[in-house]
């Protein structure tokens, strides 16, 4: 009797425990692998080959109301991918013919009308939270303990100065994804983060360095294993990228961060430190750590699970027939000649799928 009536005080306790335990900075890859090794490739390492898909609907940041809990319980989780997937449902329903644009729902984005750009058909920003050692995230941010970035006063302000000129006075204020140099919102990284649609990458291995092919906008990022990074005034699209194997962890080191990439846009001196660690034959566990003074206040953390998947990775043909750029750049123009105001915040350039 006495062991009936403590079984249930007892879970009680856990289930107090995870939702009051502040966030942990950095999972213990090994805890979540629980005696799984990764099998070895020609060359002796880890073998990280393979397609992976990072997406997923839980975000960046942690919605304020969760505090610094970093993980949600089984009903919370359930609740929230449900949602996900009546809305998912509703989107991708029959069009009711009889309605004019701007009275469609809103388009995966959250946009409506004919500012959706894409409608659910073409966007796929995954279905379930990202889940590590099985337990349901709030946040993909680890540290700070609430969830959330560390933005130094005026961070964001000087951002804004360098990109003087105005979204539509060129080609140049248009943000990288549109002009086909990275992809959008942060997804070639580092870090690597999530978005609408296009969240697959290809890890390819030899002895002296690893390929990171991303699908959105058929980025390649080379890690060379070993060596140094170039003197602080080359600037390199998605950084400088060296790596070196810590046990069954792949860590790599970026620096020389162009101003336009790297998390929210880097001051000069952003370093992302990045680790890879296969914790099973469907999941590789990737943890990152952007430290950025002049941006953050504190070192900012972050982790998701890379799921394998059984896609596969096609061209993406960022240039040919993108007609867009064209549109918007004459669309401005056109504007400007009528005199009528030109919509959007001038100088700030804003990326598709990001937070």
């Amino acid at each position: 009797m006495i062991r009936r009536l403590l079984r249930p005080a007892l879970m009680a306790l856990a289930l107090a425990s995870v939702l009051t335990t502040p966030a942990l900075a950095q999972t213990d890859p090994a805890a979540v692998a629980k005696g799984y090794k990764a099998a070895r490739n020609a060359f002796g390492q880890p073998d990280l080959s393979g397609v992976w898909s990072n997406a997923t609907i839980t975000r960046l940041e942690r919605d304020p109301k969760y505090g610094e809990r970093l993980v949600l319980t089984p009903d919370e989780a359930k609740a929230i991918e449900g949602a996900s997937d009546a809305r998912n449902a509703r989107l991708r329903a029959n069009t009711d013919q009889s309605k004019k644009v701007d009275d469609l729902p809103e388009c995966q984005s959250g946009a409506q009308g004919a500012a959706c750009g894409y409608n659910a058909f073409w966007t796929d920003p995954g279905t379930r939270l990202v889940r590590i050692g099985g337990q349901a995230r709030t946040s993909i941010l680890t540290a700070p303990a609430n969830g959330r970035l560390p933005t130094n006063p005026g961070a964001a302000a000087a951002r804004a100065r360098r990109q003087t000129g105005g979204n539509f006075d060129g080609p140049e204020r248009r943000s990288l994804g549109e002009r086909c140099i990275v992809g959008f919102g942060g997804t070639s990284g580092p870090p690597m983060l999530p978005v609408l649609y296009n969240n697959h990458y290809e890890i390819q291995q030899t002895r002296d360095a690893v390929v990171i092919v991303v699908e959105m906008v058929h980025d390649a990022r080379i890690v060379r294993l070993g060596g140094g990074h170039p003197p602080p005034g080359v600037r390199l699209w998605m950084g400088d990228s060296v790596g070196h194997w810590d046990g069954d962890t792949l860590v790599v080191e970026t620096t020389n961060l162009r101003r336009e990439e790297g998390l929210r846009g880097p001051a000069d001196n952003m370093t992302v430190v990045e680790r890879f660690t296969r914790v099973s034959p469907q999941q590789i566990l990737y943890q990152f750590e952007v430290t950025d003074p002049q941006a953050f206040s504190a070192p900012v953390k972050g982790e998701e699970a890379l799921n394998a998947t059984r896609d596969r990775i096609y061209e993406y043909a960022c240039h040919e027939g993108n007609y867009a750029m064209t549109g918007i750049l004459a669309g401005a123009r056109q504007a400007e000649k009528e005199g009528r105001p030109i919509e959007g915040a001038r100088g700030e350039i804003k990326e598709e799928g990001g937070d």
